[in-house]
């Protein structure tokens, strides 16, 4: 879940939405200004309506991120670093870079969101409690309560990969089973989780509240989708585990001297033996890396006079990954920098390379012996 726009950084993790989140906060605003509001407090004026609905509707994203926080800031501590926070179409995710190690690890940062949300819902409650003579201020905070406890006791259904089902996770692999079997009852009951929304929509639908039941049964069909990613998740990283980066590196590339023109290269290397990359150098000394992307940078009516040394990405600028690297760190550093392939670096000189098409070779050669 990659952020279109990036906020900025709380306690160092980099906050941001996705192109998905923009139309629910549109929506939700739309919802509160034209229906629950007006409803819920009426004589104000139009622009009122839509002003208190926009600080709500800012306000209760900004609850998302503070119960995504909550798992973050506890993730930290068991050890297990966060790359980042994204809003997107059905709330927030964490992106945790890696599993937990233990059970005990999984519970608590899967139940420190439920709680934050909670925690919110009671301290918006008392301040709307409190602000009640005053209705414009006291409607967002009672609304921001009862979503907030909504939010909190909703992520607690053990519909995996909700917060109650890593929850339910965590208690089955305290039990005594393994990771993955664990994730896979977890998930299992995800799956049912996920009918069961499907269903309430289909049946929303067929009583008339088509909108009501399109959305419900659109939750059941992402929920089905992300157990059934998770698990296949788990599977994947099995199969990596213990496999490094040496251990399927190829020891031979294509390497151009610096002083080769451009349209030389594209000639005989990119056209003629379909190579969308070459590292540059000579006697054995790797200077840099060319890909398309140098070549496209350069006019092409002036590839004759440009060489390949004066196009290239030095190699300290190129990322980077080393022989003992763990596939799933190599894969990760891939997805990072958005290469497909990466040098391996060993005491500062090139000893492999890795491509995306090797590791994903080897990946689907294992699926054929996974049980």
């Amino acid at each position: 879940m990659r952020a279109t726009i990036t906020f900025g950084r709380i306690l160092g993790i980099p906050i941001g939405a996705n192109a998905s989140w923009f139309l629910v906060l549109a929506l939700v605003t739309w919802s509160l200004a034209e229906g629950y509001f007006p409803a819920s407090y009426p004589g104000w004026t139009a622009g009122t309506y839509w002003i208190v609905a926009a600080v709500t509707s800012l306000l209760f994203f900004g609850s998302v991120v503070v119960h995504e926080l909550g798992h973050s800031v506890v993730a930290r501590r068991e050890g297990v670093p966060v790359r980042a926070i994204t809003l997107f179409i059905f709330g927030g995710v964490s992106q945790i870079t890696r599993e937990p190690p233990t059970a005990g690890s999984e519970f608590r940062i899967a139940i420190a969101g439920p709680l934050t949300s909670i925690g919110l819902g009671v301290v918006f409650g008392a301040l709307g409690a409190l602000l009640a003579p005053i209705p414009v201020l006291a409607a967002p905070a009672v609304y921001l309560g009862r979503i907030n406890l909504f939010l909190g006791v909703f992520n607690l259904l053990p519909g995996f990969p909700l917060d109650g089902g890593r929850i339910l996770r965590a208690l089955i692999w305290a039990r005594g089973r393994n990771f993955r079997t664990a994730t896979r009852w977890a998930s299992n009951v995800g799956h049912a989780v996920a009918f069961v929304f499907i269903l309430l929509g289909v049946g929303q639908m067929v009583s008339g509240h088509i909108s009501d039941g399109l959305w419900i049964a659109f939750l059941g069909w992402f929920l089905h989708s992300a157990a059934e990613a998770s698990y296949q998740q788990v599977v994947l990283d099995d199969m990596q585990r213990g496999v490094t980066a040496r251990e399927l590196m190829t020891r031979e590339w294509p390497v151009v001297p610096p002083d080769e023109p451009l349209d030389r290269l594209v000639h005989d290397h990119v056209l003629t033996r379909g190579e969308p990359w070459s590292y540059v150098g000579k006697d054995g000394s790797v200077a840099g890396v060319i890909t398309l992307r140098d070549i496209n940078a350069v006019p092409q009516p002036k590839w004759p006079a440009v060489t390949t040394g004066q196009a290239m990405t030095p190699l300290a600028a190129v990322p980077q990954a080393r022989p003992g690297d763990t596939m799933r760190t190599v894969l990760q550093r891939m997805d990072d920098a958005g290469v497909e392939q990466l040098p391996l670096v060993e005491d500062g000189r090139v000893v492999g390379t890795v491509s995306r098409e090797q590791l994903l070779r080897y990946l689907r050669t294992r699926s054929e012996f996974m049980i």
